[in-house]
C-alpha cells in the first residue's frame, strides 16, 4: 500500500463517518439498503475513501438513500470521484442520476448489460408502470412511487456507464488500486464485483443477497458458477448487495445453501421442503425476524424462476451479443 493511501485510510478511520454509515474496514464504509416486503428496495452502498475522492459502489434507488451518500460526502469533505455499479437493477443504479447532477465529471464504471435491459426487462417494466399509473389516476399516494420509477427508467443514458467494464483485472480508480471482476450470465447478463486488496474487502453486489437470493433476472446455473469463482478471491469480509457484512466462513455457508437450493428445485421435492432446506442451510444468516420474508420470496421464486419455463431460463442464461458501437 502506498504511503499516501495508508495515511489517508488511517486519518479516515480516526475521523469517523457520517450519519448511519457502518465501518467495514479503515476507509471503507457501508450504507445499508432498505429491504422490506411490499416496497421497492435500495441495495447496499459501499463508500471507499481514495486519494482523489470517494469511490461509491452502488447508489440505491430512492432519493432518500442517495441523499445519504451526498451527506456522507459533505461530512467527509470529499467529492464523489467515481461510481462502480455492480449490475443494472434500479436499486443499485438509480442514485447515479442524483450523483451525476452533483458531480458532473464523475465517471461510472459498470458492465454494458444495462443496454440490453433498457430494451428488454426495463422496457417491459416501463409498460407495467404506465398501466399501474393509469389505474391509480387521481390517487396521489399510489402515483408518487410509480412516477419515481418511471423517471429512473426514463433517465436512459444517465444510467449507462461511461467507463465500460468488459473484463476482469486490476484498475486504479480515483487513485485507489482495486480489482474488478465480471461474471455472467449470473444475477444479470453481466455482474461486476469489486475487491479492495488493501483491506481484503469484497463487494459482491447481488451475487450475494440476504435473506434469500433474488432470482428475478437471474441465470441460476451461471450464478452458482459465479459464486464458486468468488472462492478464489482472497477476501476476508464480503459486502453483499443486500444484507449485513459476511465473514468468509459465512460466505461459504451461503454458497453451500445456494447450491443445495438449486439441487432441491431441480428435484421432485415439495416447494416447502426446499424453503425449509434453505433456512436450515443458511442458519444464522437468516435471523428469525427475516424468515417470514424469506419464505414469501422463495415461494415466489421457486414458481417463477427455479421451476419456471425452461425457455425462459435458457433465455436468461444466453450469453448476450456485445453492444454495437
Amino acid at each position: 500500500m502506498s504511503t499516501i493511501l495508508s495515511v489517508l485510510l488511517l486519518a479516515a478511520s480516526a475521523a469517523g463517518v457520517a450519519g448511519d454509515a457502518i465501518d467495514v474496514a479503515p476507509g471503507i464504509h457501508l450504507l445499508r439498503g432498505r429491504f422490506v416486503l411490499g416496497e421497492q428496495p435500495d441495495g447496499n452502498t459501499t463508500i471507499l475513501r481514495a486519494p482523489q475522492g470517494l469511490v461509491v459502489v452502488d447508489t440505491g434507488r430512492h432519493a432518500a438513500h442517495t441523499q445519504r451518500i451526498l451527506d456522507f460526502a459533505a461530512a467527509a469533505g470529499q467529492p464523489v470521484a467515481a461510481v462502480v455499479n455492480t449490475h443494472w437493477h434500479l436499486d443499485h443504479v438509480g442514485g447515479d442520476v442524483m450523483l451525476r447532477r452533483a458531480f458532473p465529471k464523475m465517471p461510472v464504471y459498470a458492465s454494458t448489460a444495462i443496454e440490453g435491459a433498457q430494451t428488454g426487462f426495463l422496457a417491459k417494466y416501463h409498460k407495467y408502470l404506465e398501466d399501474a399509473l393509469a389505474k391509480a389516476a387521481g390517487d396521489a399516494e399510489k402515483e408518487k412511487p410509480l412516477r419515481a420509477e418511471l423517471a429512473l427508467i426514463d433517465a436512459g443514458a444517465a444510467l449507462r456507464p461511461d467507463q465500460p467494464v468488459t473484463r476482469s483485472g486490476p484498475v486504479m480508480i480515483a487513485g485507489r488500486k482495486l480489482e474488478l471482476g465480471v461474471q455472467g450470465p449470473a444475477v444479470t447478463a453481466a455482474d461486476v464485483w469489486v475487491f479492495d486488496p488493501a483491506s481484503r474487502v469484497l463487494m459482491s453486489g447481488d451475487l450475494v443477497t440476504l435473506p434469500v437470493p433474488l432470482f428475478d433476472t437471474a441465470c441460476p446455473a451461471g450464478w452458482k458458477t459465479a459464486l464458486d469463482g468468488l472462492e478464489s478471491v482472497r477476501f476476508e469480509r464480503l459486502v453483499p448487495g443486500h444484507g449485513p457484512v459476511l465473514t468468509r466462513a459465512e460466505f461459504e455457508s451461503y454458497r453451500r445453501a445456494f447450491g443445495n437450493l438449486l439441487a432441491c428445485a431441480a428435484s421432485p421435492k415439495a416447494k416447502g421442503e426446499c424453503i425449509d432446506g434453505w433456512l436450515a442451510d443458511a442458519g444464522a444468516l437468516v435471523p428469525a425476524e427475516d424468515q417470514k420474508m424469506a419464505r414469501a420470496l422463495l415461494d415466489y421464486y421457486l414458481d417463477t424462476s427455479l421451476r419456471a419455463d425452461p425457455a425462459k431460463t435458457a433465455d436468461l442464461c444466453r450469453v448476450p451479443d456485445p453492444p454495437a458501437r
